[in-house]
């Protein structure tokens, strides 16, 4: 009886070894970010390698901690990209992205932003990016098929198949299938006859960047803004080119420089583009594109070739 009534009245286990832990961790943590941030380096081997080469197996050994282990991933994903975009160009191996990506979403397959940011970053041409809108393709359709209501990743199947791929019949059916899914915007099913009528056409292009420009995520915002400028320079290359040609003609030879179409055109001064750099004329064929120094180059010519000859 007393033995029951000594258990009954003994204190439950103090928490204060785990306190004691916590703060300690704490205290580690702090420091290695001092020295961290004082410019100490990690180690980074010659040929980087992921630990886990299945997403799946990752998945298992989460133990239920699969969205914290997600954003972890998507964290790393994000940080691979900016950092090799910011290398020297023969350091731009972007060929971890899509295993990053992977792992993400199979781990959490309704993040929504990997999916649309991921695809974004694979279709980027090299060397902004890998330069594959089909590992892009595949991605968003593994998320179409994690959320079968979700038009956005039809919507962006289809912008790859139209801007990358320059396949207009497939941008149409993806237009036309994220129509019809629930809560899709109105414009988007009657886009589907505008790729098919006027795929390629800049006037359905800047239609495109325009909705995308109203998206709720900032970066894709900014990208659009990018694009609709680029397709403003084109059109005035074409007219400066139109005016290029016209000089050569008239005086038997391309101009030698700005000088001369401003005089010989009556420019009002170095024509320059939304970013403020002039465009660069070629003397020997007299012809004008964007400046290679510019924000703006490469344009989206098609079959993403130069403007066309003056």
């Amino acid at each position: 009886m007393s033995g029951a009534l000594a258990s009954a009245s003994s204190p439950r286990p103090s928490s204060r070894r785990l306190v004691v832990a916590v703060a300690a961790l704490l205290v580690i943590s702090i420091g290695v970010q001092v020295v961290r941030d004082r410019g100490w380096q990690p180690y980074e081997p010659a040929t980087p390698v992921l630990w886990f080469q299945s997403g799946s197996l990752l998945q298992r050994l989460s133990l239920g901690f699969q969205n914290v282990v997600a954003d972890t991933y998507w964290i790393r994903a994000v940080v691979y990209y900016g950092g090799k975009r910011r290398s020297a160009l023969n350091g731009r191996d972007f060929s971890l992205l899509d295993p990053l990506l992977t792992f993400v979403t199979t781990l959490d397959p309704k993040f929504k932003v990997a999916y649309r940011f991921g695809a974004i970053f694979l279709t980027e041409a090299y060397p902004n990016g890998p330069g594959r809108p089909d590992l892009a393709v595949a991605l968003l359709q593994r998320g179409l098929a994690a959320t079968p209501t979700a038009w956005e990743y039809a919507h962006d199947i289809g912008f790859v198949y139209y801007w990358w791929l320059e396949d207009y019949k497939a941008a149409a059916h993806w237009f036309a299938k994220g129509g019809q899914l629930p809560g899709a915007p109105s414009w988007l099913a009657p886009l589907a006859a505008t790729t098919l009528a006027q795929g390629g056409d800049r006037q359905s292009s800047r239609l495109l960047w325009s909705q995308l420009g109203e998206s709720e995520i900032e970066w894709i915002r900014r990208n659009a803004q990018h694009r609709l400028q680029q397709l403003h320079a084109m059109d005035v290359v074409d007219e400066l080119n139109r005016l290029s040609q016209r000089f050569t003609t008239r005086e038997g030879r391309p101009a030698r420089d700005w000088r001369d179409l401003i005089v010989g055109e009556r420019l009002r001064g170095t024509p320059v583009d939304s970013t403020g750099v002039p465009f660069e004329l070629d003397p020997a064929t007299g012809r004008v594109d964007v400046s290679r120094g510019s924000a703006l180059f490469p344009l989206p010519w098609p079959g993403r070739g130069g403007p066309p000859a003056p």
